[in-house]
């Protein structure tokens, strides 16, 4: 495991535009793949052995696996941030930063103005709670 990226809160709310953008991409590509994957089932569920893979069938799996492309690269993107994503219902994105020297979450939610909340890194979004003075500011590089 490599060692994750620690943000400070104000480096963090820096790439909320871009995380804003990759996360509502990722809300989207999918909800297109969960509609892409019902369509595909409904063809699939119709189809018989004998006939082989329709022509109609061989596009809707494509348009699965394309979505599911699209997903895994801007899952990519949001790493290569050094973000964690946690959520495509709510397009839940983590930071690790410290809080008395100790590695957290900060936590944003797709449609969230900035970054308010932290949580513990095993605590998950059920745990959130305010940003307070104790989590990091500074770095030392």
């Amino acid at each position: 495991m490599t060692t994750p990226r620690i943000f400070t809160l104000e480096e963090a709310e820096a790439t909320l535009p871009l995380v804003r953008r990759i996360a509502g991409d990722l809300s989207a590509e999918f909800d297109g793949w969960r509609i892409a994957v019902g369509e595909y089932e409904v063809l699939a569920a119709a189809a018989t052995s004998e006939g082989g893979e329709s022509a109609e069938l061989r596009e809707a799996r494509e348009r699965v696996s394309e979505h599911a492309r699209r997903v895994s690269a801007l899952l990519q993107e949001l790493d290569a941030l050094g973000c964690v994503f946690k959520g495509f219902e709510e397009g839940l994105v983590d930071f690790y930063t410290l809080r008395d020297d100790r590695l957290v979450f900060l936590c944003w939610r797709l449609g969230e103005p900035r970054i308010s909340h932290w949580h513990e890194v095993d605590a998950g979004v059920a745990g959130r709670r305010p940003v307070d003075d104790r989590i990091l500011t500074e770095t030392t590089r």
